[in-house]
């Protein structure tokens, strides 16, 4: 049992790093409440079903995505950026309100939600071929990532009301990263 706990808070830290980047990002674009809350249980549940979801497929599935799961991801990871770089530099609202879409609803906060677990999946993949029981790390991983992912919103959101707008599109250039970085896995 401590193994798995060892591992499961190992591998739920590596996982998080995205999940933390991206919150860290989000959070620069100040969500409400329930938009924090969406991103974050999202992030977590997405963390958890992957490497689940990667136990079942088998060998030979993912044998075949494998050679092109970074590409899925990296494409997501980019679009979310670049509208997150165009949102960041549109002009106020007349009521005073940035003029930016909602990227905590919808296929944004799904497209982040993949994007930022697609190596949950392999994990998973691993852990079935080791004969480990997924469900005990997997609810670990899923935990690590929702913390990572709540301090990141809170980090991005203190960066924002410090620094302003500008720190907006500082998130984009993460994201950008982050979907560089996916291209070459």
């Amino acid at each position: 049992m401590l193994a798995k706990t060892i591992f499961g808070i190992g591998a739920g830290f590596a996982l998080g790093c995205d999940a933390f980047a991206v919150g860290m990002a989000l959070g620069t674009c100040n969500p409400d409440k329930k938009g924090r809350i969406r991103v974050w249980f999202s992030f977590g549940l997405f963390q958890f079903i992957m490497p689940i979801l990667g136990w079942f497929i088998g060998k030979s599935v993912y044998e075949v995505v494998k050679n092109y799961d970074h590409w899925l991801a990296c494409g997501l990871m980019a679009i979310i950026a670049t509208n997150m770089l165009i949102e960041s530099l549109k002009t106020e609202c007349d009521a005073g309100e940035v003029c930016r879409k909602d990227q905590t609803k919808g296929l944004a906060l799904l497209g982040l939600s993949i994007a930022t677990s697609i190596d949950a999946l392999g994990v998973g993949f691993g852990m079935g071929i080791s004969k480990m029981e997924p469900f005990f790390i997997s609810v670990i991983i899923g935990i690590m990532a929702s913390l990572m992912t709540y301090t990141g919103l809170k980090l991005g959101k203190k960066m924002s009301c410090r620094f302003g707008k500008r720190v907006e599109t500082v998130g984009a250039i993460i994201l950008y990263i982050i979907a560089w970085r996916l291209f070459y896995i």
